[in-house]
């Protein structure tokens, strides 16, 4: 007769899932920790909270987006771990770039044409260089004519920007605030 082990404690489901994090090389989906520990996506929803809580003062955070996480390392380890890997300094971003990932951010999900009009100008190589650096990526596509792309951010924006979340975005500003400057 066989006896099932007593159940996991949130300390080793928290464990557990550092430890699945720490080999994934993507983001992982919470259904996906669950089904591997074999506990319920709310313990693994409580173990990434205790997760994150325990990276505080550590030079690694986990990041999360949507409903995947990934444990990566804190912006103020990146000189260390360039010089440690013989890299040169991170690639930057054009001012048109940078105009066009704003407006994803703050608008996702959106499509080129909703860009390019906010923008005034054609958008279709900034784009393209957006999805090649993994900035960006197809969400969907809208149910219209065409069916235009849908354009959202990804988890290497969440990196690039060293932030946690897009909650983390500074707030806008109304546009009667900026005419009254």
């Amino acid at each position: 007769m066989t006896t099932n082990p007593p159940p996991l404690t949130t300390e080793e489901i928290t464990a557990i899932v550092e430890s699945l994090l720490f080999v994934a090389d993507e983001p992982v989906s919470v259904s996906d920790l669950a089904a591997t520990i074999e506990v319920t996506p709310g313990k693994v929803e409580k173990a990434l909270n205790a997760l994150a809580e325990s990276c505080r003062g550590r030079y690694l955070q986990l990041q999360r987006h949507q409903r995947k996480a990934q444990l990566v390392t804190a912006p103020e380890a990146t000189a260390y771990i360039e010089r440690f890997l013989g890299l040169s300094v991170s690639g930057k971003l054009s001012t048109a770039a940078l105009e066009t990932l704003g407006i994803i951010a703050y608008k996702q999900p959106i499509t080129r044409p909703e860009i390019e009009a906010i923008r005034g100008v054609n958008s279709d190589g900034v784009l393209r260089t957006l999805l090649s650096k993994g900035l960006i990526e197809e969400v969907g596509r809208l149910d219209t004519v065409g069916h235009p792309i849908q354009y959202g951010t990804t988890f290497e924006f969440l990196k690039y920007f060293a932030i946690k979340g897009l909650d983390e975005l500074p707030a806008l500003q109304e546009e009667s605030e900026q005419v009254g400057e």
